[in-house]
């Protein structure tokens, strides 16, 4: 197989996973039936993934380094002040899970009971990510939260920016309140968490 036939066939692979994944779910993703959807043998899958966990872990991994370009030409935008930052990631954040909502949901929302563990390796490269809102609050100058404020307070952000993500790609809010105010609300609220940080003038 060709270096260009060999990434086509692991691009298909994702893809039809990916699919599998958010019609039927983890108990129907199985290496026969996703060969045949593709044009394969399932032998041919093994070449490039162990088993369907690792499969799935690549698709997770996929969608962070998605996320993390999104973040990274969001923050070349913004300025150095921390408010304005939190309010770029925060952005780009709503803006990445609802356009990419089949890599968000697999990403954030995919939680099978005998999964493998995701790799610690993979894990603490897609922290990197969501420590961004952290590392925004951490910024301020004069900051008045410790590390276990900082922590807290990033992470709050972020499920901020999560929650509302979460329930308009699974359609439990009214389709008449505008995405664009809720996005906007969202993104306030992110960014109070900078404002909290701040000594008082």
């Amino acid at each position: 197989m060709s270096r260009k036939g060999g990434a086509e066939t692991r691009r298909a692979i994702l893809e039809e996973a990916r699919k599998v994944l958010l019609e039927d779910g983890y108990t129907h993703l199985s290496m026969r039936p996703l060969a045949s959807a593709i044009g394969c043998t399932a032998t041919s899958i093994y070449l490039y993934f162990k088993n369907k966990d690792a499969l799935i872990h690549a698709l997770i991994d996929e969608g962070f380094e998605l996320l993390a370009k999104r973040f990274e030409a969001a923050l070349k935008k913004a300025g150095d002040d921390p408010e304005e930052r939190m309010r770029a990631i925060a952005g780009a954040y709503f803006d990445f899970g609802l356009s990419n909502s089949e890599y968000y949901e697999v990403m954030m929302m995919l939680h099978p009971k005998h999964m493998e563990r995701y790799p610690a390796e993979l894990y603490r490269k897609a922290r990197t990510n969501l420590d961004l809102f952290t590392r925004q609050i951490a910024a301020v100058e004069g900051c008045l939260l410790n590390e276990k404020g900082l922590k807290a307070a990033g992470s709050q952000a972020w499920a901020t920016m999560h929650g509302i993500v979460s329930l308009l790609i699974a359609q439990r809010i009214d389709i008449k309140v505008s995405r664009k105010e809720l996005k906007k609300l969202a993104v306030d609220q992110a960014v109070s968490f900078i404002t909290a940080a701040q000594p008082s003038s």
